[in-house]
């Protein structure tokens, strides 16, 4: 498969085609686009998503994605497309389980187990929002933005970006994340809203298990990967708002580090939970 074309003025629904996979040459197997002009090594948060949408296509449309548990075995390409394999393991009354390979050149890359639910009533309660000012006003970055293809996710930092980069903190950070371009129609409904907010997960994470130490994700000194990376969808989500994502960090040792985040809505409910642990090896 091609690259997909780079949208510029809809950089949100270039992102939609992007993670809506498509059927692959033997059954149960789903092909994942290469990003437009994307060089080196696949964002892990691209791939998560990509292998979401794959399992999505598999299940009754009635049930969501509430939880992903995911590990990263070799660096994914830019240069070819991924091969995302799906079992099925179980359909049951209310819940569908699925594994997930991806491979690229016959080699496993990325497996993930992914659980589906039909929606219930029952008990609720739910973590409180922590304080954090408002987006409006803050400084905003754009992930993977290139000249011939704008980024379609906004971050805008809680605090200034190059100090918590470089300077020794406490292991917790917040971000305010959103889809660019408000009003655009997504297609896909909930299931690729939940796709692109596992995209998104795996952003800033974890970068807070550095910050205690005055290191970056980017320091050249240091050699990092994710290792597995989990996620708990807690309810519906609509990426083109923005989306508080607050992380912190409870320990880092043996060249690795663990990090947790929670997703808030801009009126304070939790949407999702997250955790990761990922190599923090010094070169």
């Amino acid at each position: 498969m091609d690259a997909i074309s780079p949208t510029t003025s809809q950089p949100a629904l270039a992102l939609a085609r992007l993670l809506d996979v498509t059927p692959g040459e033997q059954a149960g197997h789903f092909v994942g686009a290469r990003k437009p002009g994307g060089k080196g090594r696949v964002y892990g948060g691209q791939v998560i998503g990509q292998a979401l949408m794959a399992a999505a296509k598999t299940v009754s449309a009635d049930r969501l994605a509430h939880s992903l548990h995911c590990y990263f075995m070799r660096p994914a390409s830019e240069d070819h497309p991924i091969d995302f394999m799906v079992e099925n393991d179980m359909d049951g009354g209310a819940f569908s389980n699925r594994r997930i390979i991806a491979r690229q050149g016959g080699k496993p890359i990325f497996s993930m187990t992914a659980s589906f639910h039909r929606r219930e009533e029952g008990l609720h309660h739910a973590a409180v929002m922590p304080d954090a000012p408002s987006p409006e006003g803050l400084a905003g970055l754009k992930l993977f933005d290139r000249p011939d293809a704008p980024s379609p996710i906004e971050l805008r930092p809680v605090g200034d970006w190059r100090s918590l980069m470089s300077e020794p903190g406490p292991p917790h950070a917040q971000s305010w994340f959103r889809l660019v371009g408000e009003g655009e129609e997504i297609p896909g409904g909930q299931a690729m809203q939940r796709a692109m907010l596992a995209m998104m997960s795996d952003a800033t994470l974890l970068s807070t298990s550095f910050r205690p130490h005055g290191r970056w994700i980017g320091d050249s000194s240091m050699q990092v990967a994710s290792i597995d990376h989990a996620l708990w969808i807690h309810g519906d989500v609509d990426c083109r708002d923005w989306l508080l994502y607050a992380t912190d960090s409870p320990w880092t040792g043996d060249a690795r580090g663990f990090a947790r985040g929670q997703f808030f809505t801009a009126d304070g409910r939790l949407v999702a939970s997250t955790a990761q642990e990922g190599l923090m090896r010094l070169s």
